[in-house]
């Protein structure tokens, strides 16, 4: 039954034959990206085998590219490096077949969400639209998870899987304090925490800039505005996670958004950096320490985590010192005994494919971060505190560059990050400040474009 992974994507090829691909972006992909597991396949001998999301973006960027003239730009060249890179890791240590299924999943998962997200949502000024659709979905997201989080099962496998027999059995529920830690349809809590997180940038966003109707037209009786509404929703939704690493890095992303709200900017960037000087440095000093005890000295279960975290670079950056470059491949890294989990994705991605991919990931992080800062500086501020996108987008790449230190980036996760880069890309190659206008939030993506190269992507 592997086979319905495809149906979602034959029904969004021919939605963008007559609604365009922008249209099936927004309502095929976008929800099946969010709310559906990526860890079910259609197995298919010799070939790479697809997921829901892939199924439906590789016929979508394939239309796209072939309707519209593409102008390239610098983060194209960090993306498609990331994925070439990635690939050249596997076929050195592991073999064709291996690189094969794995540039597949990268273009479906990393560069096409890319091409997409920059080719989309800027040129056609759907920033609001695309916020909204994120947020929306992952505002019911939360609202089914009060299940997993009252009975301690997902309910996504439980009526997946029996599809997919074999596929997926070691994502599992796991309890912290007792409770169990919502991972909805991405497999683990702390992927969840970090997408819920990105969404909750999204939708403070939209509600400092008035992107949504006051009240709810299906839920009149609300007894709040419906962006408090879906404001305390996504936050349910992450505390239910219980992920401290994605926590810590909304918390410290979330310092961006107040620069761009502050009416003095360049003092509350000031103010950051010395924050940064006068209380991070101290505290990364008595973290270290905190850290150092060893797990057999550890006093609670937060220091022991904390402990294991810096053991994993004791221990495994030798072994990335053998095979420096191009890593050892996916699965052939030697193991250490006891150490189960690689809870920093650097480091992971470091062992799999060596440094250079572990570099391009995190000079983009880095590269975004620090041109939407410049960006949000150099602009007036807007009419409303809170409406720079260049902040917002800042924020969620920093969230994203401090989780990953912590714990694994892998799912649906990857995907969000390029097209959140892509989105970014777009924006800062663009010449205006989009998404302000509330006209734009119920603007439709009706049109199908009629003829080949008929517009230049920015």
């Amino acid at each position: 039954m592997g086979f319905i992974v495809i149906i979602p994507g034959v029904f969004a090829f021919f939605y963008s034959q007559t609604r365009g691909v922008a249209a099936a972006f927004l309502d095929f992909y976008l929800p099946v990206l969010l709310m559906l597991p990526d860890y079910y396949r259609w197995v298919l001998p010799a070939l790479p085998d697809p997921t829901f999301g892939e199924a439906i973006i590789f016929p979508l960027t394939i239309v796209f590219l072939l309707r519209n003239k593409w102008r390239f730009s610098f983060g194209d060249l960090l993306f498609a490096g990331y994925v070439a890179a990635n690939g050249y890791s596997e076929f050195i240590n592991a073999g064709f077949a291996d690189a094969q299924n794995l540039v597949f999943d990268l273009l479906c998962t990393v560069l096409f969400p890319y091409i997409l997200a920059k080719g989309l949502i800027e040129p056609l000024d759907l920033g609001v639209k695309f916020a909204r659709r994120f947020v929306i979905l992952l505002f019911w997201l939360s609202v089914i998870s009060v299940y997993e989080f009252r009975f301690g099962m997902s309910p996504f496998p439980a009526i997946l899987g029996r599809f997919f027999p074999g596929q997926g059995d070691g994502w599992v529920t796991t309890f912290r304090y007792g409770f169990a830690r919502v991972a909805g349809p991405y497999g683990h809590a702390i992927l969840a925490g970090l997408i819920l997180i990105i969404g909750f940038r999204l939708q403070r966003w939209l509600d400092w800039t008035g992107a949504w109707e006051s009240k709810s037209k299906n839920f009149p009786w609300l007894p709040m505005t419906k962006a408090r509404a879906i404001t305390l929703g996504l936050l349910g939704g992450i505390i239910m996670t219980m992920v401290r690493g994605p926590w810590l890095g909304g918390f410290i992303g979330a310092a961006f958004t107040f620069i761009g709200r502050a009416k003095n900017r360049k003092l509350a960037l000031m103010g950051f950096f010395a924050a940064i000087l006068l209380v991070g440095v101290p505290f990364a000093i008595s973290a270290y320490k905190y850290a150092s005890v060893g797990r057999s000295n550890a006093k609670s279960d937060s220091q022991e985590t904390a402990a294991y975290r810096k053991e994993l670079l004791d221990k495994y950056v030798d072994i990335v010192k053998e095979h420096a470059v191009w890593g050892w491949g996916t699965s052939g890294w030697p193991k250490v005994g006891g150490m189960p989990s690689i809870d920093n994705y650097y480091l992971l991605l470091a062992l799999m494919h060596g440094v250079v991919c572990m570099g391009i990931l995190l000079f983009s992080l880095l590269y975004y971060s620090v041109r939407l800062v410049v960006r949000g500086m150099s602009r007036p501020p807007p009419a409303v505190r809170g409406g720079s996108l260049a902040f917002t987008l800042a924020a969620i790449h920093v969230a994203i560059l401090i989780t990953i230190a912590t714990v694994f980036m892998g799912g649906q996760v990857l995907a969000i990050w390029a097209m959140m880069a892509g989105w970014s890309e777009g924006y800062l190659n663009s010449k205006r400040e989009s998404g302000l206008a509330t006209a734009a939030v119920h603007s439709g993506v009706t049109r199908a474009t009629p003829f080949v190269f008929e517009r230049v992507v920015a």
